[in-house]
């Protein structure tokens, strides 16, 4: 048993420190999902092998450091998103907040056939515009009869690689693209939303590549980096919103809030986790939203499953750029901004051979 712990805890050490490689190596990246976890499981294999058998050598001591170490290196990350923390993107203080919309992010899950639970959903939450990841042909058809009933805008690529997507909006959209920016085949949407009082903001939705058995992750930090670079430069407020394929607390999730200047409700409030539903005790946070310091957050909550491997997130947000300067404005420095542009070099190189490889192997 001792021999086992040992060995169990070297592991989970290894899980802690590897991320610290700024690599896109996908099983390098993939460890920036379980920080929980690592540090739970970790913590539990120290706790039995004091208990069990002491720490009586110089070795048994060093060994008890380096794991005391991996685990508060693991807590580093993940403290932000618990209440312990400070809260960034504040409330707002209207009781009627009466230049507000509510926006609704599911990943639907492709092969997933519960179509009428989904609108299930979409019904209890009433969302002035909704997002869909993952839609194909088939869930287009299903929803669209309904849908196209209560949202009169719309911006629509459904694709049965698993990539499609869908928006729709009661709100008016303008200047809407579906746009490629690293990969074919991977869209994502770019509109701008008028609020019923005139006011505009820039919506981003996006839906990268996950890191994932022989897949890098160097497109999908392009393609976050780029949206990110695109948030800032608008003519109108920003948010972006999707399954981002990335855990909040990462190193490219903090560099996009950075590069973009955009905040994120879940700091000092709670994970949030969205996936996987089928599996309540391996959870993270994969859908995202992030906005502009000139709005305040009126709700945010997790909504039921409905068939789908990730849960709902609805969202409820003020217009209030009179306010924007008590909130958080995260700024990234010029050497964050370097690593950022070369991220994105690397991503597009990369997302151009894929796209090659996938055209010749088409052909």
């Amino acid at each position: 048993m001792q021999l086992s712990l040992i060995i169990l805890g070297f592991v989970f050490t290894l899980f802690s420190f590897l991320p610290l490689i700024p690599s896109p190596l996908w099983w390098i990246r993939v460890l920036d999902f379980p920080r929980l976890h690592v540090a739970m499981f970790l913590s539990i294999i120290l706790a039995a092998y004091v208990v069990y058998f002491g720490i009586e050598s110089t070795q048994e001591i060093a060994m008890i450091a380096v794991w005391g170490l991996a685990i508060l290196n693991e807590l580093r990350y993940i403290i932000n998103f618990t209440p312990l923390m400070k809260i960034e993107a504040l409330r707002t203080e209207q009781k009627h907040p009466a230049n507000s919309f509510t926006l609704m992010i599911s990943n639907v899950r492709m092969v997933n056939q519960k179509y009428d639970k989904f609108l299930e959903r979409v019904q209890e939450a009433r969302p002035d515009m909704l997002i869909m990841n993952e839609p194909g042909h088939e869930w287009h058809d299903h929803v669209c009869k309904v849908l196209d009933k209560e949202y009169p805008y719309s911006i629509k690529k459904p694709l049965d690689n698993t990539y499609g997507m869908l928006l729709w909006s009661k709100n008016k959209l303008h200047d809407s693209e579906v746009r490629y920016l690293v990969e074919d085949g991977i869209p994502s949407f770019y509109t701008v939303v008028e609020l019923p009082s005139g006011d505009k903001f820039c919506l981003f939705t996006v839906h990268p590549q996950p890191p994932r058995l022989m897949l890098n992750t160097e497109p999908r930090e392009a393609e976050l980096l780029l949206v990110a670079k695109q948030a800032k430069k608008t003519p109108y407020p920003a948010v972006v919103a999707g399954d981002l394929n990335d855990v909040a607390w990462s190193r490219t999730t903090k560099l996009f809030k950075q590069i973009s200047g955009l905040i994120d409700p879940r700091v000092g409030r709670g994970f949030y986790n969205t996936y996987n539903a089928f599996v309540p005790i391996f959870r993270y946070p994969l859908d995202h939203v992030f906005y502009d310091p000139q709005f305040r957050l009126v709700n945010l909550r997790r909504l039921d499953k409905f068939g789908s491997d990730h849960f709902p997130i609805l969202i409820t947000l003020n217009y209030e750029p009179h306010r924007e300067q008590e909130q958080e404005h995260p700024t990234a420095d010029k050497e964050e901004k370097q690593e950022a542009n070369e991220l994105i070099q690397e991503g597009l190189e990369k997302g151009e051979e894929r796209s090659q490889e996938k055209q010749n192997s088409d052909s």
